[in-house]
Parts: C-alpha cells; structure tokens; sequence
C-alpha cells in the first residue's frame, strides 16, 4: 500500500461521513447521561434533515436537462426525471453509440412527447463537455458506467450545473478523492447534487432512521448488509466489436468500468448501513471468487467483514448465482433491539425476542417509488433553493464498498487510510474504440496469490 504524507493534514484524510441527507444536516449520535447511562435526545425527523416527500414537485421555473449515458439506467433516470413535475424537459443527449440514443430517443418521444434536435445529440467519449458548453442546460443526469462518473462529476460542477449522479460514483480510490474534491465545489456553488442511492429517498426507509437515531434500538453494536440474487445480465463479445466496444457494452462484468457487483449491486445496502451507523470502518477482511460468472473478469460472491472503533462490525455479502439463497436487505443491531431493513414493504423494529416494537404503516403513508422520489427531490431542491449535496456521502460509502472488494480481490486486511490513500485505478489512461491490451477476458483476481496491484 502506498501512502501520501499529504493527506494526513488534508480534508479528505480528515473528512466526516455526514450522516443525515437531507436539506438540513444535524450531526447526531447517542450520548451519555448523567447518571453515566447510555441515553438519548429526542431529535425530530425535520432536525434530521427528513425530505418533505411530496407526490410532486413543485411548479417553477423550466428546468432544461442533459442525459449523459443512454443506456438502460441513463433511459430510466431520463424518464424518472421527466415524470417528477410540470416544466421540465430533455434536450440534449450524449453517448458512444448511437443505437442507444437512438433507442432513447425513441422512449423518450413516444411516452413523454420529449423530443430531442438532432443538433443536441452528440457521440463519443468527449460528448459530455459539448453538452456542458450549453448554457440552457440546468441539470446533467450523469448514467455512464461506473468508471466515467468522476471526471463527469467534476466537469459538471465546473459548469456550473445541477446534477443527477447514478451509484457508485467511482471504481477506485483515486476517483473517490475526485468526487469528495468536486462535491465540495458543488457545495461552495450552491448546487443540488442528489444521488442514485435511492433508499434514502424512501420515506419508510427515513422513519426507521428517525426512530433509531432517537434511541428505540439503543446503542449500535452490529450490522449487516446483503444484496444476494441470482445472475445478472451478460453480453457475449460479438466479432465487430473492438475490445473497448465490447468492454463498455458489457460493462457490469467489466472490472474497470463498474468496480465489481459489490460496488455497482451492494453499495445500495452498504451506504444504507454506513448510513443508520454514521461512520465509517477501520479496515476489513473479505474474501471472494468466481464460481460461475459467464463473461467478463468480476467476481460472483463478496464476504466482507468490517472493524469499527469499539469492538462494532458489519457484516456484507454479495452473490450473483442461480439457484442460491436470494436476500436483498439491511439490519442493524442494537442493545435493546434490531431495526430490519428492506425494500419489500416490511421495514420495522424488534426487540431481541422478536415481539415489534415499531412498524412503518404503508397503509397510512405509502412509500412512492424511489427512483421516482429522488428525481422529485431533484427538482424541488432546486426550484425552492434548498441545496440537497449527496456526494460526499456517496463518495463515502463507495469507498467502504471499496475496501471490501480490495481486500476480497488480494485475500488480504486493509486499513481505511490505506484504501483512502492508495493510489489505484482502474482503467486505461486514454479513451479509443479500440484494443485494450491489459484487458484479458475471464481473468479475475486470484485471492492470496496476486499481489495488490497498484495500491
């Protein structure tokens, strides 16, 4: 591991996990009574900085938006955001390859009346800086693959723009350092950056933090975090395809471009977790491989086990095979009780015997859906001026995610502030269609026998 002298007197080195997301932020953590108990004070959801979650944003000013990325995810956010409020619009387009923007394009015309000039769409790896030269864009809905997010994310800020950012926000720490720098500037600039973490934009999701962070759990001893499912989606390499083509198009098994399923699948949970915990592990130990992975160079199973300050851990597992356990899901555990988490409808609160101490009520107050929420939340930052910025906490939680995959990739522990200051990356240092020489197909990393790469 290499490590830098600078950063131990820098921001980054030193930086806190906020702990709250919302419009306002209050740091909060139990304290000690004066009777040398553990206790709590009450704290109110709006303290917390809890969303206002609305059905709708509201009117105001005609928002102009750039998608960048048009695959799948990029077309979901686009529409995600068209349906978040009156006057708001995409009109502009940016990707690699124009059957995606064609197809779109196509979705985006046909469902929403959203048309986009053939004079705003633009193609190849620099299209993003041609749509952020467009002063009528306000908001960049950023849904490249993984590994782009970083050097979008700072042009962005530079522009001056609102931004949408997909999860992760980066494969590696160098980019981490990137994204913590530019959120930052964003917030020095006043601009609302939201995140793709959607589960902090789900209502049931806050409430149970509200509750845990005013003391029904007690003390935060443990935790786990688990996105366990069956094989996801693969592309075989196709002969006209150059190696580059074939890595982006297939960019989920692809290393350097998502960061492993445990970055792109589990940072849902981990942030979740990282969240309810409010800081952030000393080091970890994982382990993983590939078992029945058909294309790419990732892995198919995470074990991570996280080390926090006084004697804590969380535990993360990650699995993406057919005919296994499925299990998508949060739990936190306290001395007094274990808040479980999930986006199935069934959050609540048990003590240690299993008997409910709180419950969400989704027949009172339905839970909107997320992807939706979060764009809403988008546009209502910005049309009422009340700055939500997501990104360091992302950035954050990305980086936990990180460290367990590092430590899986080399079968060895690895500190926080080695992770945080290593210098790996992933990725080529330039961007052609063409053959990418230290990619090798099928070749994951072999725990225990290669050495740590470049950190």
């Amino acid at each position: 591991m290499k490590r830098r002298d600078f950063l131990a007197s820098s921001v980054m080195a030193g930086a806190g996990l906020g702990l709250p997301l919302g419009m306002a932020s209050t740091a909060l953590s139990s304290c000690t009574a004066g009777n040398g108990k553990s206790g709590f004070t009450p704290v109110s959801p709006e303290e917390l900085g809890m969303y206002s979650f609305v059905d709708i944003a509201p009117d105001g000013k005609p928002l102009k938006a750039a998608l960048i990325g048009c695959g799948d995810r990029g077309t979901g956010a686009a529409t995600q955001f068209l349906k978040s409020g009156p006057g708001v619009s995409i009109i502009a387009l940016a990707d690699i390859f124009p059957d995606r923007m064609d197809n779109c394009r196509k979705v985006l015309s046909e469902r929403f009346n959203n048309e986009v000039e053939e004079k705003n769409r633009f193609f190849g790896f620099d299209a993003y800086r041609r749509v952020l030269e467009m002063p009528e864009i306000d908001v960049v809905l950023l849904c490249t693959p993984t590994h782009f997010r970083p050097e979008h994310f700072s042009a962005a800020v530079e522009a001056g723009k609102h931004i949408f950012m997909e999860k992760p926000c980066a494969v590696d720490p160098v980019g981490i350092r990137t994204v913590i720098a530019s959120a930052k500037v964003a917030a020095s600039k006043g601009l609302t950056v939201v995140t793709g973490n959607q589960r902090r934009h789900r209502r049931d999701y806050w409430e149970a933090y509200v509750q845990v962070r005013n003391g029904l759990i007690g003390d935060i001893v443990s935790s786990s975090a688990h996105w366990n499912q069956g094989a996801w989606w693969n592309k075989a390499k196709r002969p006209e395809w150059s190696d580059m083509e074939y890595c982006i198009r297939n960019w989920f098994n692809i290393k350097w471009l998502s960061g492993d399923h445990l970055l792109d699948q589990a940072i849902h949970n981990i942030d979740i977790v990282t969240w309810f915990m409010g800081e952030r592990p000393e080091r970890a130990v994982g382990f993983g491989g590939r078992a029945r992975r058909l294309t790419g160079d990732i892995f198919d199973f995470f074990s991570v086990d996280y080390y926090y300050a006084n004697s804590r851990r969380m535990l993360a597992t990650a699995r993406q095979i057919d005919g296994c356990d499925g299990n998508v899901s949060e739990q936190v555990y306290g001395t007094k009780g274990i808040v479980m988490l999930n986006d199935r409808g069934d959050i609540k609160i048990v003590d240690h015997n299993g008997a409910t101490l709180w419950s969400y009520d989704y027949e009172k107050q339905p839970v909107k859906n997320p992807y939706e929420q979060e764009h809403i939340h988008l546009v209502q930052s910005i049309r009422e001026n009340r700055q939500i910025n997501q990104a360091e906490d992302l950035a954050y939680s990305t980086l936990v995610a990180i460290l367990g995959r590092e430590s899986a990739y080399t079968g060895k522990p690895i500190t926080w502030q080695e992770i945080l200051a290593s210098d790996l990356r992933y990725g080529p240092a330039t961007y052609a269609l063409g053959p990418l020489p230290d990619y090798h197909e099928g070749q994951a990393p072999v725990p225990g026998k290669d050495p740590a790469a470049p950190l």
